[in-house]
């Protein structure tokens, strides 16, 4: 992949740009196969899943700077600087062509750009969501409330201006912190959720929904999950840290009808989500597995009240699972697990805390080319 950006060094992000993709796919593969050499000798590395090496990011995260009429989205400087990445060739083609037009619409908004440096200003982010039915998420991360009123009447002019626009919100993230989002959400359309077709599973994001930015290899991602846990033919199933229910809703239609699938999210939001999930795919499926969402953290073992299943599906944030979840898992009478991690070095902790399990297979999935970032997932077998 060519890119202007990286070759007159106005971006650095992605750190592999420059290298063939065989190159970097064959170096993922290395360092993880490294990684858990240790802990999983014996496994079985599957072939990697690839990606597209451009063209791939289903959302565009903008930081906006500049000045009022004459807007920058895309990075800060190291000075604090905005600048201007509208054209970066990681966005899926719908996606490519919309940033560009909604870039010089916020600019129409005269909304105020926040200055790091001066610290003033509105405007902070501008996080778009595209989906494979065409259908965008946007929301406007603003400082305050002070801008709220304005944007409020140009909402009916922006989604004349583009009708592919599905929910639009505002997030307030006051502090002087160099971090995306605010704990809250101000949801100015009539719709709150964006659909997102991933294989024939569609899940419904909320604006703070977490969602891989690669459709493609997340559906990869799911079809392997559920392709082992396929073989496995649990009689329970609990698919821990489930966020919008993809792996559980997924795995629902190849467990047998008496399985009971568990799903368990800290976010009541999430929870919501996947339950909406859940009810359009029994309006279109029949004998599907028992399914249930549950609001609890799932890293000290929110259902320990029930029962241990037979399968656990657990896939944690870059921390991992931790002492606490994969020791119970251990003393456990679960026979099997499917990790799905985005930091291999976590992974391999985990795995060291987990000695009555043998990996058995492992796969890469190449959720962010261009970058080292990975996404590995190993079916794990009681020894």
């Amino acid at each position: 992949m060519q890119c202007d950006y990286f070759d007159d060094a106005r971006c650095r992000s992605c750190t592999l740009m420059g290298q063939t993709y065989a190159a970097q796919l064959g170096a993922k593969e290395r360092r993880c196969e490294s990684a858990l050499a240790a802990v999983a000798p014996d496994a079985t590395w599957m072939a990697p899943f690839a990606s597209a090496e451009a063209g791939f990011r289903n959302k565009a995260k903008l930081v906006v700077g500049g000045r009022r009429g004459r807007v920058t989205v895309g990075i800060l400087d190291a000075h604090g600087h905005g600048v201007d990445l509208r054209e970066c060739g990681l966005y899926e083609p719908g996606l490519a062509s919309l940033v560009p037009l909604l870039a010089d619409a916020v600019d129409d908004l005269g909304l105020e750009p926040y200055d790091v440096p001066g610290r003033q200003g509105e405007l902070k982010h501008v996080i778009v969501t595209h989906s494979p039915d065409g259908e965008v998420m946007l929301r406007f991360v603003l400082r305050s409330r002070r801008h709220l009123a304005l944007l409020e009447s140009r909402l009916p002019g922006l989604l004349a201006r583009f009708p592919e626009l599905a929910v639009v919100s505002v997030n307030l993230q006051p502090e002087h912190k160099a971090i995306l989002e605010g704990d809250t959400e101000i949801i100015l359309t009539e719709r709150e959720l964006l659909p997102m077709r991933v294989n024939d599973v569609t899940l419904n994001l909320r604006p703070n929904s977490f969602f891989q930015t690669n459709t493609a290899v997340a559906a990869g991602l799911y079809r392997q999950a559920r392709d082992w846990v396929s073989e496995v033919a649990p009689t329970a199933l609990w698919d821990l840290y489930c966020g919008v229910g993809g792996f559980a809703l997924h795995c629902l239609d190849v467990v047998p009808v008496d399985t009971d699938v568990v799903g368990v999210e800290v976010s009541p939001e999430a929870v919501a989500s996947a339950e909406l999930s859940a009810e359009e795919l029994r309006a279109t499926h029949t004998h599907l597995g028992r399914l249930s969402f549950h609001v609890g953290d799932a890293t000290t073992v929110g259902l320990a009240d029930r029962a241990a299943p037979e399968l656990v599906i657990v896939n944690p944030p870059r921390r991992g699972i931790g002492p606490e979840l994969a020791g119970w898992l251990d003393r456990s009478d679960v026979r099997h697990v499917v990790y799905s991690s985005c930091n291999v070095d976590s992974l391999a902790r985990d795995l060291a805390l987990m000695p009555s399990f043998v990996p058995r297979r492992a796969r890469l999935f190449d959720m962010f080319p261009q970058t080292p970032h990975h996404e590995v997932m190993v079916l794990l077998e009681r020894s």
